[in-house]
């Protein structure tokens, strides 16, 4: 049977090549010799395997060969399946195969654009290689700076790889959402109580992969959806309620839901006037630096006054 390289890769058998590159992206950085420094051994043969998994698939013409014979087929030479192969024969001679394994070290710098990290993985290709010269890569390979090994005196050097410019996202949120939940946009992004519109959230190096260029910052930006009875004002909420004349003179009892769902019940016993606002202390937005303290909520009204009078009421007025 042979290794089954889709199952090495965790793909399906009709992945498609950004399938594949996202696949050996994950795994190759997993399991590097210089990430897995207490099981080094394991780790060598595992991201042997990876490499080479990712070799033969992501390459149309070893893909096909090992599609129909598998992989000892592929290593032993089998007929392709057509006549687009050639192994160097004379002229006349069967046409066949020939596969090569390719060194784990030289697939994983073609993949991420680097090159030159010293003296470079062993010959795994052979069986029972080690490394005798310890780690191939500097420890800064997998730290916040990896091309400071690339620098002399200072300087960048001009062969490193550019970094692609941020993407940016709108990510739509609720006023409830706001409050206290978290959205998942294909990353987890926990929305901290008190966010306000145009907040970013930066997801490093998590943009599009392109050879020879670092991975784009994706940078979703918040903004606020419209609410069917609140209004925002910094850390305030408004909302405006309706009420009679009679109920502006007399006194008026808002009942509100809050945005966490709780029943709000808001009296008022003065005379209000058209510019009147009843304030609600901590019943607002979390404030984002001080998440336990909350702003205020400010009830408004629209007197509805009527068209007309009646004699009586008139008279009443007096």
């Amino acid at each position: 049977m042979g290794v089954d390289y889709y199952k090495v890769l965790q793909v399906e058998r009709n992945a498609k090549d950004d399938d594949l590159k996202k696949a050996y992206r994950k795994l190759a950085m997993k399991w590097h010799p210089d990430k897995n420094p207490n099981n080094k051994k394991a780790a060598e043969a595992k991201f042997k395997q990876i490499s080479e998994a990712y070799d033969v698939l992501s390459d149309p013409q070893k893909r096909a060969v090992y599609d129909q014979y598998g992989e000892e087929g592929l290593k032993a030479g089998a007929p392709p399946p057509d006549s687009g192969f050639s192994s160097g024969a004379h002229d006349g001679g069967p046409t066949m195969f020939r596969f090569n394994t390719r060194n784990p070290d030289d697939i994983f710098s073609e993949f991420f654009g680097f090159s030159g990290f010293g003296q470079g993985m062993p010959d795994m290709s052979r069986a029972g290689g080690s490394r005798p010269g310890g780690s191939a890569f500097q420890r800064s390979m997998f730290g916040e700076d990896i091309f400071s090994q690339f620098r002399g005196a200072g300087e960048p050097s001009a062969s490193a790889p550019r970094k692609a410019q941020p993407i940016e996202r709108t990510l739509p949120c609720t006023l409830e959402d706001l409050r206290s939940t978290t959205v998942e946009e294909i990353l987890t992004i926990e929305i901290k109580p008190g966010w306000k519109k145009g907040t970013k959230i930066t997801f490093p190096e998590k943009g599009n992969e392109q050879r020879g260029v670092i991975p784009a910052d994706l940078v979703f930006i918040i903004d606020e959806k419209p609410h069917t009875l609140f209004k925002r004002d910094g850390n305030d909420l408004i909302v405006t309620q309706k009420i009679s004349l009679a109920e502006a003179l007399t006194g008026h009892t808002a009942q509100l839901t809050t945005l966490d769902g709780r029943s709000l019940t808001v009296t008022i016993n003065s005379i209000i006037s058209p510019t009147y606002e009843e304030v609600v202390k901590g019943e607002g937005m979390p404030i984002p630096k001080e998440p336990s303290k909350r702003g205020n909520l400010r009830v408004k009204f629209n007197i509805k006054f009527p068209t007309k009078l009646t004699s009586e009421q008139k008279a009443g007025s007096l």
